[in-house]
């Protein structure tokens, strides 16, 4: 099976790149820069192209670019496909890309693919994927996948493109929100350097939780924030809850700083009865 993956030198791109050719696939990367592909040729030993016509001999195309050029490559790409390709975005929002497909693509087998993870990791065992079909023709190609995946030790979650983009909203959306003012935060008060040499567990987290989001692509966690629905909302929430947080605090109020935290406690419990177990989970993970 030959692969081909568009924006194969981006960190993500490389990533599949890597784990298709161990796992024996021919594998040819399409991207701009002559630079990045010769690099990546060297070091992962695949083919690669500068053009996108290389993909017409592709069994499989992996399309990993950011979201804002995601329409432009489906349309240069689309004189390149045939019917029996089969096309998978691993974008992380869903709605647009899996749209676009749909509107340029339609000689082909496409599924909309959210590989939830970073490419540090050394596999996908216990990584998770979102797999986005749409129809009763993608509902069987995202079970083929699902299996595919899930062999390799990967955990596997289908649902619609909008209900993933609502739930990434949250997950990448909010806590990349509160990594970055929780970055600055700590850089405006000068103490990043002696807390991190005395700090516990639950600081550990916090810096943790910086630290990664500060290190990634400035361009890719401004995309997602400006194209995940309901980002500003749910944002604006956080930052209501947040002055409530530090009034009480401004206003020594301790009895109510107990309520509303036993409150958020027993919330947490009742909504989710595993919530104690990965709460000491973490507290060993960090010690």
């Amino acid at each position: 099976m030959k692969v081909a993956i568009i924006g194969g030198s981006g960190k993500m791109g490389r990533w599949f790149a890597n784990f298709l050719a161990k796992e024996g696939k021919e594998v040819i990367i399409v991207g701009r820069s002559e630079q990045k592909l010769l690099e990546a040729k060297e070091k992962l030993r695949v083919e690669t192209s500068t053009n996108i016509k290389a993909v017409k001999s592709a069994d499989v195309v992996l399309i990993s670019v950011p979201i804002d050029n995601f329409e432009t490559v489906a349309k240069k790409l689309q004189p390149h496909t045939h019917p029996k390709q089969i096309i998978l975005d691993i974008t992380s929002i869903k709605v647009s890309p899996v749209a676009i497909m749909h509107r340029y693509l339609k000689s082909t087998s496409v599924l909309g693919i959210h590989p939830v993870f970073g490419p540090g990791a050394r596999d996908m065992v216990d990584k998770n994927f979102v797999l986005t079909p749409t129809n009763e023709k993608e509902s069987t190609l995202a079970e083929k996948v699902k299996q595919y995946l899930e062999k390799r030790g990967a955990k596997v979650t289908l649902m619609p493109p909008e209900e993933h983009d609502e739930m990434m909203a949250v997950i990448l959306g909010l806590s990349h929100f509160i990594g970055i003012v929780s970055a600055e935060t700590l850089l405006s008060l000068g103490r990043l350097k002696p807390t991190k040499n005395v700090g516990g567990g639950t600081y550990k987290l916090l810096l943790t939780l910086a630290e990664s989001v500060v290190s990634e692509d400035a361009e890719f966690y401004a995309s997602l924030q400006m194209n995940l629905p309901m980002v500003a909302e749910i944002e604006e929430a956080f930052r209501r809850n947040s002055a409530t947080w530090a009034n009480i605090v401004k206003n020594k109020d301790r009895p109510e700083f107990v309520k509303k935290m036993n409150a958020l406690k027993s919330a947490f419990e009742e909504s989710d009865p595993d919530f104690r177990k990965a709460y000491e989970t973490m507290y060993k993970l960090m010690e």
